[in-house]
């Protein structure tokens, strides 16, 4: 397993990182718990959850995610060896992360998110504390392939991004998180929270989680050139596009137990013309004799701009094949049958 460096910081991670959000959900904890073992074994040293996890968030399951985690951390003394992500939620009217209120990303909702993330994962310390969307009027995901009503009011209660910054040094200088990370930011984001953290010298952003796969390639316009400049690594989530690009939903299917039929939340994969899409890209998988998803996680892993690739699985099976494509070798032709395909269809997602 290829091993790089995070930003400019001093955390060295796994090509591929295991993505945790099944967990409570889809998945028991044993289940969770045997896909850590069988990934540690593999080569990954880097996790991926949320106060939020597992999805879709409930009230009733908030946090179960981090538990499992804790608890895995815990029985296997293996603290240590893990290099460790969680996220804090930006602004949201759900009341069951702050105890009956809505949360914002101010230092009060800031400081009880950690510590109840810590707790959870029974830890003294968080690698990489990520904010897990802005707490600004953005689309979702805030790089969309097109944002209709542009530009969206603003709330006139609207956190500035120095406080937020600033409550991020507070922790740091505690102890209790090593790194800031950013998810579904823009371009503009990412460069705001750089200067603000610059002029205040306060923790600077090292990395960035957000959607990157065949049928969502906007990252590659402006992000990807922050990215490289800035030194702020991407984290590319949802390699397998909600799991369109297993070809599992392919002509209409919904198979039992699958996340589209159980929680009807793939919308974001479910715009016009993104079927016909990703059927196509599904069966040039399939005529250079891979998988669609072997293929469509090779694509992201191959990617230079992307440090690590969060991979999702519900069984050992799916794991197995994740983990199997950072070992693939993506061929010039390969690239150029994507590329060609890119160029007739853009992004179509979401």
């Amino acid at each position: 397993m290829d091993m790089r460096r995070i930003g400019r910081t001093d955390l060295v991670v796994s090509k591929i990182c295991l993505g945790t959000m099944t967990w409570g959900q889809q998945n028991t904890e044993a289940e969770g718990h045997a896909q850590m073992d069988y990934a540690f074994e593999r080569g990954v040293n880097f996790l991926d959850t949320a106060e939020l996890y597992p999805i879709p968030p409930k009230a009733e399951t908030q946090g179960r995610t981090e538990r499992y985690i804790g608890n895995w951390m815990k029985a296997r003394g293996n603290r240590d060896k893990v290099v460790l992500a969680s996220k804090v939620v930006g602004r949201t009217t759900n009341d069951w992360f702050r105890g009956g209120r809505p949360s914002k990303l101010v230092r009060e909702d800031i400081l009880h998110a950690v510590e109840g993330s810590l707790r959870k994962l029974q830890t003294d310390y968080i690698d990489l504390y990520q904010i897990h969307f802005p707490e600004r009027k953005v689309p979702w995901g805030s790089n969309p392939n097109r944002v209709g009503n542009w530009p969206a009011q603003r709330d006139t209660d609207e956190t500035p991004i120095a406080e937020t910054i600033a409550v991020f040094e507070e922790l740091v200088k505690a102890g209790k998180i090593r790194h800031l990370g950013l998810s579904n930011e823009s371009s503009w984001g990412v460069m705001r929270f750089i200067f603000e953290s610059e002029k205040s010298n306060g923790p600077r952003p090292a990395s960035l989680q957000n959607a990157y796969n065949l049928v969502n390639r906007t990252f590659e316009v402006n992000l990807a050139e922050v990215s490289d400049r800035e030194e702020v690594s991407l984290l590319a989530y949802s390699p397998l596009a909600q799991g369109y690009l297993t070809g599992k939903y392919d002509h209409g299917a919904r198979p039992q137990g699958s996340r589209s039929q159980l929680f009807n939340r793939g919308q974001r994969y479910e715009t016009p013309n993104a079927a016909e899409v990703q059927l196509e890209y599904n069966e040039l998988a399939r005529s250079f004799g891979m998988e669609p998803a072997l293929f469509a996680n090779a694509f992201v892993c191959s990617r230079p701009f992307v440090t690590s690739n969060i991979i999702g699985a519900t069984s050992i099976a799916q794991l197995d094949m994740a983990l199997s494509s950072a070992s693939v070798t993506w061929t010039t032709e390969m690239q150029e049958a994507v590329d060609a395909i890119h160029q007739r269809t853009g992004n179509p997602c979401p």
